[in-house]
């Protein structure tokens, strides 16, 4: 990669992360005046429609070959996004954020057992430092003694499961059908949700239904600048620039919502963000 697709995949990585950020926000907004599942499913097709649409106008097909591996990819995401959307729903916006952070160290020690990658006692001490972290998030005290911020840590493997599944979905899978495949598991597990809490379906009011289109636009941006970072530039330079959105949730955690992070997650959040970037730093040295 050149240096100016490495700074391509940056800049595309931190839009990226600030639309993830946005898109919490606005889902958890609009679950205050909808179930879960409906924002879910809301969400997934609108998200569904868009990324149809942009294949289409590309003339490529809205969904491409369903392989074995991009099916495993698509049931672990599915996993992700449920418990993750759970977690926005009923659990603060900066808590389930910080959580999301280990993601690259859950990666990077799947990937020593799944594909044989070596990890130095550096790195490893880097990846009990961040699940430190991630118990001071947890701590038992506090809001954080809700038993729902489970979902977010259950959010978190079932994400880092899916990166590690992604080098399964091959280069010919575009952007666009990969949004698709995205967007149809959200909707699936908006389902899931569904029948779980088996309450009735009611269309969402005008507010409502408003701040859930306004999600979908912010996770179709952010789901294709992603998509798009991480094909563009090397994977250990842009990867970092994944901790930005900690920084944009904390800032509309506190604007939107009221969320001021106490001493223990302001350090845990340090301490898995650190963690996270000095594992990435060493990989990078290794290569």
């Amino acid at each position: 990669m050149t240096p100016a697709q490495n700074r391509k995949g940056a800049a595309l990585m931190v839009l990226a992360m600030a639309a993830f950020a946005l898109e919490d926000a606005l889902f958890k907004s609009a679950t205050q005046l909808v179930p879960p599942a409906i924002a879910l499913m809301g969400f997934g097709g609108l998200g569904i429609l868009t990324f149809a649409g942009a294949a289409l106008i590309r003339r490529q097909r809205p969904l491409p070959r369903l392989t074995r591996g991009l099916l495993i990819r698509s049931g672990i995401e599915l996993a992700g996004r449920l418990f993750y959307s759970l977690a926005l729903a009923f659990t603060g916006l900066g808590l389930t954020s910080a959580i999301l952070q280990a993601t690259p160290l859950v990666v990077v020690a799947g990937a020593v057992f799944l594909f044989g990658e070596t990890v130095g006692w550096r790195r490893w001490s880097a990846i009990a430092v961040g699940f430190v972290g991630v118990i001071l998030v947890l701590r038992p005290t506090g809001d954080a003694t809700d038993p729902a911020l489970l979902f977010a840590v259950l959010g978190m493997l079932g994400f880092a499961g899916r990166d590690l599944a992604t080098r399964a979905a091959p280069l010919t899978v575009t952007n666009a059908q990969l949004g698709v495949l995205g967007m149809m598991v959200l909707t699936l597990a908006g389902v899931v949700v569904q029948v779980a809490m088996g309450t009735p379906i009611a269309l969402p009011g005008p507010e409502a239904a408003l701040r859930i289109a306004a999600t979908a636009l912010t996770g179709v941006i952010a789901y294709a600048a992603l998509t798009q970072a991480m094909r563009s530039g090397e994977v250990s330079v842009v990867t970092p620039f994944r901790y930005t959105r900690l920084v944009f949730a904390l800032i509309l955690a506190a604007l939107m919502f009221g969320e001021v992070p106490d001493l223990p997650m302001i350090v845990g959040s340090l301490l898995i963000v650190g963690s996270g970037l000095f594992t990435l730093a060493r990989a990078r040295r290794m290569v």
